[in-house]
């Protein structure tokens, strides 16, 4: 398991992963471009991840810690809750947050001299953790207290509380996610130029990626939950282009399949420019009319991250391909190896 990020990605294990021949071969990220063939089209997810995580107290003056699930929309965005304890506590081993109901209030960062109240402005009924909540007026604007008052959301098995600049991509653009879009993180600017001068293309996206765990069995099994996206009309006639012309079109992370396909599927098969709200989900037997591969992370098996991967390869293939990474050595989680699962060229033209 990777507890830290690595001083040079370009030099991280990539495990290629065939699903039409039933292969897979080991490689290193920076081998990228040669894994790529001109004309393919690579897309990436070019949200920046924000302060999603805000400790501090209730009403009642219980610690609590309100993790975002979205970005704030007019003030409002929906979130969970946790209860007291630090980034050292796995999620599933927290102590059940106190329950709150609408109307009760949470002074985020209270020991500050300006703390940011939110309200609670409804509770799930069945799962009463999901709240949406709805940040009070202050001084300064909310984005700016955002940053003042909260952290990027911590993980476990990391060595060190992560600051924002360890979770973001070097495109990062607008703070839509929560977590990081973490397929990209290894990619560098060096990596991109190569593949443009081997002729690949590269287009952009932006998909507010939520949270990967909360320790609650009812919402982790609910997740993803609809999240929000905006395919802009360049990626569009980027994915037109590539088609035509016998390119093959590589996701960096399942929110950019989720994107595109979810775009694609609310559409009656065809990729639409534009912002939306998808509930898409990857799975076996998934029909995938846009993205032909994917870039993304090491997960096990036992993870809702690998059973998303069955939308590309078979699952005797993909447990095949684990078993060969574990016994090399790759590292797993935000900050491990990456994989890259992409039939070859069908034809070059």
């Amino acid at each position: 398991m990777a507890r830290w990020p690595r001083d040079n990605p370009l030099e991280e294990r990539l495990l290629a992963i065939d699903p039409r021949g039933g292969r897979f071969q080991d490689h290193h990220v920076g081998d990228l471009p040669k894994l790529l063939a001109p004309r393919d089209l690579v897309v990436v997810n070019d949200a920046a991840t924000l302060p999603a995580s805000l400790l501090g107290r209730t009403g009642a003056g219980d610690a609590v810690e309100l993790r975002l699930l979205e970005a704030p929309v007019e003030g409002q965005a929906r979130a969970v809750l946790f209860g007291a304890g630090d980034w050292r506590t796995p999620t599933e081993h927290r102590p059940v947050p106190p329950r709150l109901k609408v109307g009760d209030r949470i002074a985020i960062a209270p020991e500050s001299a300006d703390p940011v109240l939110v309200s609670v402005a409804s509770v799930d009924p069945e799962r009463p953790r999901l709240l949406t909540v709805q940040f009070a007026p202050t001084a300064e604007p909310l984005w700016a207290a955002l940053y003042r008052c909260a952290r990027a959301v911590q993980y476990s098995y990391v060595k060190a509380p992560l600051e924002l600049w360890h979770v973001q991509t070097v495109y990062a653009a607008r703070p839509w996610a929560v977590e990081p879009p973490s397929a990209g993180r290894p990619l560098r600017w060096s990596l991109l130029e190569a593949m443009r001068q081997k002729g690949v293309a590269l287009a952009t996206l932006t998909h507010g990626a939520g949270l990967s765990n909360t320790g609650d069995p009812a919402i982790d099994a609910a997740l993803p939950l609809p999240e929000r996206y905006e395919v802009p009309r360049a990626t569009v006639d980027a994915v037109a282009a590539a088609r035509a012309s016998g390119g093959r079109v590589i996701a960096v992370g399942t929110t950019v399949v989720r994107a595109l396909e979810g775009s694609a599927s609310d559409h009656g098969g065809e990729l639409v420019a534009g912002a939306g709200v998808t509930a898409f989900k990857l799975g076996p037997g998934t029909r995938r009319r846009v993205v032909d591969g994917v870039l993304t992370g090491m997960h096990e098996p036992s993870s809702s991250h690998f059973q998303l991967l069955l939308a590309f390869a078979d699952d005797a293939l993909l447990r095949r391909a684990h078993a060969h990474a574990l016994s090399h050595g790759y590292l797993w989680h935000e900050f491990g190896d990456s994989c890259l699962v992409l039939p070859p060229r069908l034809r070059v033209a």
